[in-house]
C-alpha cells in the first residue's frame, strides 16, 4: 500500500475508535483566532492532534490543535480547531492530511475559514468575506504521485468554492442581518507579513484578501470532489499607504479575528442547519 494512503487510513481508524460509527456530514477548518465556533458544537468529543497517529502538532498563534466531533446546526460535524501551515515547516502532505482523513470519515462538504489582510481598500477590520475564488502562491499539494483513490491527476478548479453554498450563505446572512463581502483570497508562504509593494501587487493581480493558508486544503478537497465554502475574517488592512510607525502584529490579528468570530460562528451554524 502507498505509504501516504497507509498514513491517512491509520489516522482515520484512530478517529473512528474515538467517535464510533457516526459519520460527520460537514468538515470545518477553523483559522487563527476563530476557534470560538468549536464552543457551539454540542456533545463534543475532543481529540488532540498529538494523539492521532501520523499527525503533526499545530504551532501557530491562535491554533489550539484539536479535532472536535459533535453536533452543530443539527448535523454531525468534525472541526479542526487549528490547522497546519506550510510555514511551520510541514510538507504539503501533512498540511492537507486532515482533509484526506475527513474524506475517509465521510464528510459531504467542507467549510474553511481564515484570518486575512484586506488588500481591497473597501474592506475594514472585522469584515466577513465569502471567498469566491483564489490565487495560489503556495506549492500545490497535488504535486507528486497522484492518489488515484481520491481523485484524478488533473482536477478541475473552475469553481473551487461551491456557488450553491455561497448563494445559501448570502440568504442566511441577510436573514441574520450580517453584512458579507465577497472576494478573491490569495495565499503566500509566510511567515513574514508582506511588504507594502507586495500588497500593491496582490491588489493589481486581482486579490481582495491575503493570508498564508486555506488554499492547499481547498485543492485537496476539490481533488476528491468535496464541495467547499470558504470565509475570511478581515483582521488587518493590508494596504501600501501605512503611517511611518505602523507594523503588522500577530497578536493583533488574532484579537481582531476573535472579535468577529461570533458572527462567523453564527453564520456557519445556520448555514450548516440549512443544508
Amino acid at each position: 500500500m502507498d505509504e501516504r494512503i497507509e498514513k491517512i487510513m491509520k489516522a482515520a481508524e484512530y478517529m473512528r475508535s474515538r467517535i464510533g460509527n457516526r459519520k460527520p456530514s460537514v468538515g470545518i477548518v477553523l483559522g487563527s483566532g476563530l476557534g470560538k465556533l468549536a464552543d457551539r458544537i454540542e456533545d463534543p468529543i475532543t481529540v488532540p492532534y498529538r494523539e492521532i497517529p501520523g499527525f503533526p502538532v499545530s504551532t501557530a498563534i491562535g491554533h489550539k490543535g484539536n479535532f472536535i466531533f459533535g453536533r452543530l446546526g443539527g448535523k454531525d460535524v468534525l472541526a479542526m480547531q487549528g490547522r497546519f501551515h506550510y510555514y511551520e515547516g510541514y510538507p504539503m502532505e501533512l498540511v492537507t492530511l486532515p482533509i484526506r482523513v475527513m474524506k475517509v470519515l465521510g464528510i459531504g462538504c467542507l467549510f474553511v475559514s481564515n484570518a486575512a489582510g484586506g488588500v481591497n481598500f473597501d474592506f475594514k477590520v472585522g469584515d466577513l468575506m465569502v471567498i469566491r475564488d483564489h490565487i495560489n502562491l503556495l506549492p500545490n499539494p497535488l504535486v507528486g504521485r497522484n492518489l488515484d483513490e481520491f481523485g484524478p491527476r488533473f482536477p478541475d478548479m473552475t469553481r473551487p468554492y461551491d456557488p450553491k453554498l455561497i448563494e445559501k450563505a448570502e440568504t442566511v446572512a441577510a436573514e441574520l442581518g450580517i453584512t458579507l463581502k465577497k472576494g478573491v483570497y490569495l495565499a503566500g508562504t509566510g511567515p513574514s507579513y508582506e511588504t507594502p509593494s507586495e500588497y500593491r501587487y496582490f491588489r493589481m493581480i486581482g486579490a481582495d484578501a491575503v493570508g498564508m493558508s486555506t488554499i492547499p486544503e481547498v485543492i485537496v478537497a476539490r481533488h476528491s470532489s468535496i464541495p467547499v465554502f470558504g470565509m475570511s475574517v478581515i483582521t488587518n488592512e493590508a494596504h501600501d499607504d501605512y503611517a511611518e510607525d505602523y507594523e503588522n502584529n500577530g497578536d493583533d490579528v488574532v484579537a481582531a479575528a476573535d472579535a468577529a468570530a461570533d458572527r462567523m460562528s453564527l453564520l456557519f451554524a445556520r448555514l450548516i442547519e440549512s443544508l
